[in-house]
């Protein structure tokens, strides 16, 4: 997994996620701190809580602070997301 931070203050931090064919972001969470993934190119099998759904370009995925969550890439194209944190880490 390929990860590029575009822009990083104090109370935000925005990046980009690229993923591979197979490759996953496994399941994690993020003390006091809110995450979105908006989806620029591919599919992705977004995991939020108990909640387990496809996301494809334009949709965003909102994983609220300390929710697990995670991406799996279970397409044959490179999947592009881009990801803010708030507050940064």
């Amino acid at each position: 997994m390929g990860k590029a931070t575009l822009f990083q203050s104090a109370r935000l931090l925005l990046g980009l996620n690229c993923l591979e064919p197979g490759v996953e972001q496994l399941v994690h969470t993020h003390k006091g701190q809110d995450k979105f993934y908006h989806v620029l190119e591919g599919r992705g099998e977004f995991t939020v809580g108990d909640e387990v759904r496809e996301a494809g370009v334009g949709h965003t995925v909102w994983a609220p602070s300390e929710v697990l969550h995670g991406v799996r890439n279970r397409g044959e194209e490179r999947l592009v997301v881009l990801v803010g944190i708030s507050p940064s880490p």
